[in-house]
């Protein structure tokens, strides 16, 4: 799998799914949003892999940063509004503030973490390096954010990222993306 940049962003705008939320973004309305993670990655192995366009992809993350409101209500109703957008869609619309989520990570995962200072650092703390990825409209152009860069994103490797997950997390997730997506390429996490 050899795609650039330009052929990333052609490869993830073409899916009808994240067409359909880049078609409304100035009405999420949130601040410092960004497309993250999962529905990217997917997307390009989708196309890679040839699946059809929406296959295994089960949501779509909008992540923003509001300091001036952590609250869980706030937070709540963005989703809620947003999802009423897109109803039509076959997927959860997860929406996250990104500033907020250091107050819940504990009770999730079992361990607590520093609380993020932007979206940006929020995405290179992401599970894999395949995943560690943003994209959102920038003037008429498409902004990137990808700190572990694209290459193992658009050649099918699962590599952990150890910023901040456990090994269970890591190996989780590539036990359920290899069943889904077969010919991806995992390095166990002691290789990582």
């Amino acid at each position: 799998m050899s795609l650039n940049t330009t052929e990333f962003e052609a490869v993830v705008l073409a899916s009808p799914l994240v067409s359909a939320v880049w078609a409304e973004w100035e009405r999420l309305a949130l601040p410092e949003c960004w497309l993250v993670a999962g529905c990217l990655a997917q997307t390009v192995w989708n196309k890679h892999f040839a699946f059809p366009p929406e296959h295994a992809i089960s949501d779509v993350d909008l992540v923003y940063f509001d300091l001036g409101d952590v609250s869980a209500e706030r937070e709540q109703h963005h989703g809620e509004r947003i999802r009423a957008m897109f109803t039509h869609l076959p997927v959860w619309i997860d929406v996250k503030n990104e500033a907020r989520v250091h107050l819940w990570y504990e009770k999730k995962f079992g361990y607590p973490i520093a609380p993020y200072s932007s979206v940006k650092d929020a995405i290179g703390t992401f599970p894999t390096t395949a995943t560690a990825v943003g994209i959102r409209p920038s003037g008429s152009a498409v902004e990137i954010y990808a700190p572990y860069g694209l290459d193992d994103l658009l050649n099918g490797t699962i590599k952990a990222n150890k910023t901040q997950i456990t090994r269970e997390i890591f190996d989780a997730k590539a036990a359920k993306w290899l069943h889904l997506w077969p010919h991806l390429k995992v390095i166990p996490w002691d290789e990582c």
